[in-house]
């Protein structure tokens, strides 16, 4: 490798770039903050209260007024939450709150704020297969499917039955007459339950390789008195069914899998003559250059690389990561034996591409 010639130093962007990173910092800071106003339920009781103190605050939600108060002195300072100096008094605005409540579903971006404190929290074993390589496996991220269920709960069962559905001309018929479906990494069963639920004479089956996902999709079947539903561990890469489905969805999880490329193959072979196969996936480029205009590029690598990748590696998989792109999805669908694939975009999901593919 040559050695790289000393270049002379741009002082004012050097200085430009040092306050990029100071608000990075900040940003980031913010995020972890909005988790945590999240998870506590911080952001949904303010939404429905006027200006009020710490303590008022605090005895709604039911928590520590010692925390709730710093809480907001990060949520002030980050000019997400207003302080009325004189009465002592914090003030949610409705426009903030239209992006930081459950109410606000499907467009609650406090759910993705997750993510940070998530991969924050595995970050040593990350530098660790940096340096020997291989994974860090799903086991090390604890919160990983109430998180994930929750982002699912935003992009996919809010807009199920009203948008992502009719991107297949005649299926909400099909299903309302009953079909036989399968949903391939169906995690915690939400999308798929919410199917049953709404299609009672169809008949739901779900695969995922997590003994924790299934159980909790099983125990949330069984809550909701659903009869025509069952969830099984099952390795997406040596799916045995034959022709079996009038319909396969996979929101989410096909670049998480170690060999996408066997999972594929194997939805194709399980897919009747006439089914479709409908996959949400991370809309990006297989083309970093590609990247850089995309509005949560920076995000999605990271997701990518502190999980998504890494999983696949600790399984000796491929390791495509979220990032694998367009491109590189729909060659893999091609080889798999899907000739006709159609890549659309919804409004309401800036992260995905919806697939719709058919042999």
């Amino acid at each position: 490798m040559e050695p790289r010639e000393e270049a002379t130093l741009n002082a004012a962007r050097a200085e430009a770039f040092g306050q990029r990173v100071l608000d990075d910092l900040n940003s980031s800071a913010v995020v972890l903050m909005m988790s945590i106003g999240h998870r506590t339920g911080l952001f949904d009781v303010m939404s429905r209260m006027t200006a009020a103190t710490s303590a008022e605050i605090a005895r709604a939600a039911g928590l520590s007024e010692r925390y709730v108060r710093e809480w907001l002195g990060a949520m002030v300072t980050g000019e997400v939450v207003e302080y009325e100096a004189a009465s002592d008094r914090y003030f949610l605005p409705p426009e903030h709150a239209a992006s930081l409540t459950r109410e606000a579903r499907p467009g609650n971006m406090a759910v993705t704020c997750q993510w940070i404190p998530l991969l924050g929290s595995v970050e040593d074993e990350i530098v660790e297969v940096f340096q020997r390589g291989g994974g860090v496996p799903y086991g090390s991220f604890e919160r990983f499917h109430a998180v994930m269920a929750e982002e699912s709960d935003q992009t996919v069962v809010a807009v199920l039955t009203d948008a992502i559905l009719p991107l297949v001309p005649g299926l909400v018929e099909a299903l309302d007459s009953g079909i036989d479906v399968l949903d391939v990494g169906c995690g915690s069963g939400r999308a798929l339950n919410h199917l049953a639920s709404t299609f009672p004479k169809s008949r739901f089956r779900g695969y995922d390789f997590s003994e924790e996902g299934v159980a909790i999709a099983n125990q949330a079947a069984k809550e909701q008195g659903l009869d025509n539903i069952s969830f099984h561990r099952q390795d997406a890469a040596a799916l045995e069914d034959e022709e079996r489905f009038d319909l396969i969805t996979a929101f989410d999880a096909i670049h998480d899998q170690a060999r996408p490329d066997r999972v594929l193959a194997g939805i194709a072979r399980a897919l009747r003559p006439e089914g479709v196969f409908l996959m949400q996936d991370i809309a990006g480029s297989s083309r970093v250059d590609q990247d850089v205009d995309h509005p949560a590029a920076p995000l999605l690598y990271t997701i990518s690389c502190m999980h998504c990748m890494t999983v696949s590696l600790a399984n000796d998989g491929m390791g495509l990561g979220a990032m694998w792109g367009a491109e590189t999805a729909v060659r893999m669908l091609n080889e798999a034996g899907f000739r006709e694939v159609d890549v659309r975009n919804l409004p309401h999901d800036v992260m995905n591409y919806y697939y719709t593919a058919r042999k």
